[in-house]
Parts: C-alpha cells; sequence; structure tokens
C-alpha cells in the first residue's frame, strides 16, 4: 500500500487530553475514600500523580461542572458534589473537553458538505456512538473499585496514604 511506503502521515496518537485523564484520576481517587472525605490538594497532586499546578487548573474545572467541591482553611481540600455511581467516564472527559466528537461532520446541522451521501460519514456516526457507549457504561464507583481491588492486591492501602478529614455528604448525595 503507498501509505506503508510514506510512514505515518501523523505520527502522534489520538488521546484524550492530559487534563481529562488527571481529572479521571482526581475522581476516581476521590470515590475510592470514605464518603464526605475531604483531600488537600497537595495530597491528591500525590495520590493522582499530577503536576501541582496542572491539577489546579483541573481541579477549578471539576468544581465549575459541579462533580467536586472545595473548601478553604484548616480542614479544607477537595471533595465529591456527587454521587460516584451517578458519573460516568464521559461526563467526567466531557466536563474537561466539552463534546465527544471524533469529526467535524458529527456536528449537528450543516457542518459538512458531504454529510448527506458520504460513505465515510455513517463509519463516523457509528464510531463515535460505540465510543460513547463504552464510556458512558463506565462509572466511577465501577473504576474506583477496581483501582482499590489492584492496589490492595499490590498490598498498598485503599487510600493511597493520603490524609482525608471525614465531613458530611454534600446536600443530596448519598453514597453506599
Amino acid at each position: 500500500m503507498v501509505l506503508d511506503q510514506l510512514g505515518p502521515i501523523h505520527p502522534e496518537p489520538m488521546n484524550i487530553t492530559r487534563a481529562a485523564d488527571y481529572a479521571v484520576r482526581v475522581m476516581v481517587h476521590l470515590a475510592g475514600l470514605p464518603a464526605g472525605s475531604c483531600v488537600a490538594r497537595p495530597d491528591l497532586t500525590r495520590a493522582t500523580a499530577t503536576p501541582d499546578s496542572f491539577l489546579a487548573k483541573v481541579l477549578q474545572q471539576l468544581v465549575q461542572a459541579g462533580m467536586i467541591t472545595s473548601r478553604r482553611g484548616s480542614g479544607g481540600g477537595f471533595r465529591l458534589a456527587v454521587s460516584p455511581e451517578s458519573v460516568s467516564l464521559l461526563d467526567v472527559i466531557e466536563a474537561i473537553e466539552g463534546p465527544t466528537q471524533l469529526n467535524t461532520c458529527l456536528e449537528p446541522g450543516p457542518s459538512c458538505e458531504r454529510k448527506s451521501w458520504c460513505a465515510a460519514h455513517v463509519v463516523w456516526v457509528e464510531a463515535q456512538s460505540a465510543l460513547q457507549g463504552v464510556l458512558r457504561s463506565a462509572s466511577i464507583a465501577e473504576l474506583s473499585v477496581r483501582s482499590c481491588q489492584a492496589l490492595t492486591s499490590q498490598t498498598e492501602v485503599a487510600t493511597c496514604g493520603v490524609a482525608v478529614t471525614p465531613l458530611e455528604p454534600a446536600h443530596g448525595v448519598e453514597r453506599k
């Protein structure tokens, strides 16, 4: 094939952003803690292996999305504002990156003049639907359980050695 002879046209793989990855790490970590736990940013930085300056921006976005809350002062930090069972991987990624879209032709309306007859458009629609379905089916609670099981099997403690401050759950949030 001609493309094989030319080598890769774009050597970088298609990835989610680092910010979305870090947001998922934060949400999974917080979901694995006792209900209402509040974690200081330096502890979240260590637990998620995220650069502190970058984490600050991610935490702001998660607060703005209503997924976590922040509390200043002694005993302050960050905690879940939502039930981890009700939040999917797709929710977290889209809170950081915006709507998932594999190609511009998937935008509503006249985003591409070829949309009505392009054979590839049908494949893009199917691929996006499949991707969203997989990400939507993975709850943060499930990911947290898997993460804790993996850590436990490596003789780590479930909280990764991070200091937490128990608080009352956010209004309307019930944790199991």
